[in-house]
């Protein structure tokens, strides 16, 4: 037990408490404009090329590198660099969100598309202040636990917003479930308040252009810099693609219930997601980044695999746990693993815009290539489909095994002292 404190120290630091809080209000807006939107879009006799390029709706995430630069440029005059903007972000997302309650999908489709898009516009800003935060904010040695506790609390906001709001939606329907979602967003209001800042805040820089050309001059002048890019945007692809479509999957493709897919597929796999995230998160104290880097995410490729056999299986109750529960478990240890590489990559004097950067391509997957995955489940079946997320998760593990020198030469999270 005395040989494992000096790793469960970090767990007691308040700045990982608070990247945690963080971590659900970043992850409570995701679901609501993809997966359960996408639910609700099917419940309601969308067809399902329309729902595949909903997710279109995604595009925020993939530009925000483009105004991360104002965020890094600019104070806001109350709360510091980060925290201010931070809880700006959230009062819009809490009016986004009531605004998707006042409309469906019966009403007007295109109106709670639009309304949708801001939610995730706001959402995605969110995201470039809160990546900065706990970059600048963790040390070296809370590094890879930070990023597992980031990873839990963003996914259990995600199945809050997605298991949770399932069932709700099915008992009480969907626009008082909006409104029950916009409600949580106090949670990361609260956590916004009570977060300190960096005991050393890097240097705000000195012009817009500094901040636009000095941290892709910082990045781009390093070794290997165009390999890493390539790195971050494919590592995750295959577990972006296979999630693109996967509740329209488990409603439509196997024949679950909207209650069936809330409790199983969110809320079972809610156990397997803090193991994940968890274990993920200590193991990364333990092994060199390359390593976790490669076991984790070849567990997340193969988690794929798992809903090819239950589409051949239908609706098997044993074999969704079982998916489920396996996927959730990967995806927690890969998406630890790859926050850790991201912060690792990142110049604190330039965290927000080059986080955003790293970020963006992470979800140029999920969000460019959303809109094929329907056209793919309409031409090979779902069964293929989860075939060719699997495929489609390979080129990332080479290039990693590639880049593994370079890699070893990234800072590394060190047991706490």
């Amino acid at each position: 037990m005395n040989s494992l404190a000096p790793y469960l120290e970090v767990f007691r630091s308040r700045r990982v408490a608070v990247v945690l809080l963080l971590g659900f209000a970043s992850g409570l807006p995701l679901a609501l404009t993809g997966s359960t939107l996408q639910a609700w879009l099917t419940v309601s006799g969308v067809d399902i090329k329309t729902i595949a390029w909903f997710s279109w709706i995604g595009v925020p995430y993939l530009l925000k590198f483009l105004w991360s630069p104002l965020m890094d440029r600019f104070v806001p005059p109350w709360l510091g660099r980060r925290r201010g903007w931070i809880v700006m972000t959230q009062a819009a997302l809490v009016a986004g969100m009531l605004g998707m309650a006042a409309t469906s999908p019966d009403d007007s489709l295109l109106l709670l598309g639009l309304v949708a898009l801001w939610v995730a516009f706001v959402s995605a800003s969110q995201d470039i202040v809160v990546d900065a935060y706990r970059t600048d904010i963790l040390t070296v040695p809370e590094r890879g636990v930070g990023a597992a506790v980031g990873v839990l609390g963003y996914r259990v906001a995600m199945l809050v917003s997605g298991g949770l709001a399932l069932i709700l939606a099915d008992q009480i329907g969907w626009r008082p479930t909006y409104v029950a979602m916009a409600a949580l967003m106090l949670i990361g209001v609260c956590s916004a308040l009570w977060a300190p800042e960096p005991a050393l805040p890097p240097a705000v820089p000195a012009t817009l252009r500094a901040a636009v050309i000095e941290p892709l001059k910082d990045f781009f002048t390093r070794a290997g810099a165009v390999q890493l890019l390539g790195l971050i945007m494919l590592y995750k692809l295959g577990d972006a693609l296979a999630g693109t479509l996967t509740t329209a999957f488990l409603i439509r493709g196997v024949g679950f219930t909207l209650t069936d897919v809330g409790i199983i597929n969110k809320w079972l796999g809610f156990a397997s997601l803090v193991v994940g995230a968890l274990v993920g998160g200590t193991l990364l104290t333990r092994m060199s980044l390359y390593r976790a880097l490669m076991w984790f995410g070849l567990l997340q490729a193969i988690s794929n695999l798992s809903f090819m056999f239950l589409a051949w299986a239908g609706t098997s109750y044993a074999w969704l746990v079982f998916a489920v529960g396996f996927e959730n478990l990967a995806s927690g240890m890969g998406t630890a693993a790859f926050v850790a590489l991201a912060m690792s990559l990142c110049n604190v004097a330039f965290s927000a815009t080059q986080y955003a950067l790293l970020s963006a391509l992470a979800s140029l997957g999920r969000v460019l290539f959303g809109p094929v995955t329907g056209e793919l489940v309409a031409a090979f079946g779902w069964a293929n489909f989860f075939f060719i997320t699997f495929v489609a998760a390979l080129p990332g593990l080479w290039l990693l095994w590639l880049l593994r020198g370079q890699l070893a030469l990234a800072p590394q999270a060190e047991p706490a002292r």
